[in-house]
């Protein structure tokens, strides 16, 4: 039988991958191509609906790795039900880092200065000059503090904001300070000028924020979101939102794609980019890296990295 493993990246497009295996290329499309049976490492595509990743897994009898392109697992995790005991699923930490922190910093920096205003002024040909808030000595309220964000604190840093407070589901402590666990959001929400959501999306963390949530949120705060979608309360926000009290930069939505006729659209003071946190020019050389490694490691029977799961273990 042969040891197949499955690519949504061209096998000869990747310099370094170890010999042994027969590399298949796979990005979604209709027709597999080989056996899934055969696949015991299946690297999922990137950026494509849950329903299309999952397909092939009831029949991946023999996969020992599920790898994702993706910091998030979420979209995958309806298809580990078909696997056997023993599969390793692996994130993608380290590959997005870069990507998601420029943008978290465009989001905060466009939504506070005004850059939307200013583009559609510039469409109408009007000089829309005035003060603005500035990032500068702002307090900031990152939730989710893993390795995208600590990258957002990194590019955070030098715009010389009075505080960073950290939060992730369990306390501990960086060398740049405390992480609060989750228990202590509702006493750090008032303070933040600025809130920052870059956790993954799990059964805790859905619907994290919801009504209470964005109630304690300071007058003129701001909500960023580069999380998932379904972090957020989508009519909660909106309620929030057409009272003028916040503001919202969301890279992802709850309905995503954001139909056409969504009142998110037309809310006030709320800027919307679509789910591009991630893929930019940073990506390839990236999750190529990546890849490489996990794949010399899987061959030469080293650890892998970034393993989230095991099925079939204990959760407990």
């Amino acid at each position: 039988m042969t040891a197949d493993v499955w690519l949504p990246i061209p096998p000869d497009e990747i310099e370094g991958l170890p010999q042994g295996p027969a590399y298949r290329f796979w990005n979604g499309e209709e027709e597999f191509p080989a056996d899934p049976a055969d696949c015991v490492f299946y690297v999922v595509p990137y950026m494509k609906p849950s329903p299309l990743c999952v397909r092939p897994m009831p029949e991946m009898s023999r996969v020992q790795v599920v790898q994702t392109l993706s910091a998030g697992i979420d979209h995958v995790e309806p298809g580990l039900r078909h696997l056997g005991p023993g599969v390793r699923l692996c994130n993608a930490r380290g590959v997005h880092e870069a990507s998601t922190g420029e943008l978290t910093l465009a989001l905060i920096l466009a939504s506070l200065r005004g850059v939307p205003d200013f583009v559609r002024a510039q469409d109408r040909g009007e000089w829309l000059a005035g003060f603005r808030p500035a990032l500068a000595d702002k307090n900031v309220l990152i939730v989710g503090y893993g390795s995208i964000g600590e990258a957002i604190e990194d590019r955070l840093v030098p715009f010389e904001v009075a505080r960073v407070a950290r939060v992730a589901r369990s306390q501990r402590t960086t060398a740049r300070g405390p992480v609060h666990p989750l228990t202590e959001l509702p006493a750090l929400l008032p303070e933040a000028d600025v809130v920052i959501l870059s956790t993954p999306l799990t059964e805790t963390t859905r619907g994290l924020a919801g009504a209470d949530f964005l109630s304690r949120m300071k007058d003129g705060a701001l909500l960023v979101n580069v999380a998932r979608g379904p972090v957020v309360d989508t009519k909660a926000l909106l309620a929030e939102l057409e009272t003028g009290r916040i503001t919202a930069a969301l890279d992802v939505t709850d309905p995503e794609p954001l139909p056409r006729e969504h009142p998110l659209w037309r809310a006030p003071g709320v800027l919307i980019s679509p789910h591009v946190g991630g893929p930019t020019s940073a990506f390839l050389p990236r999750a190529r890296r990546l890849l490489v490694d996990q794949l010399n490691r899987y061959v030469n029977r080293e650890p892998l990295r970034n393993v989230i799961l095991t099925t079939g273990a204990s959760t407990g």
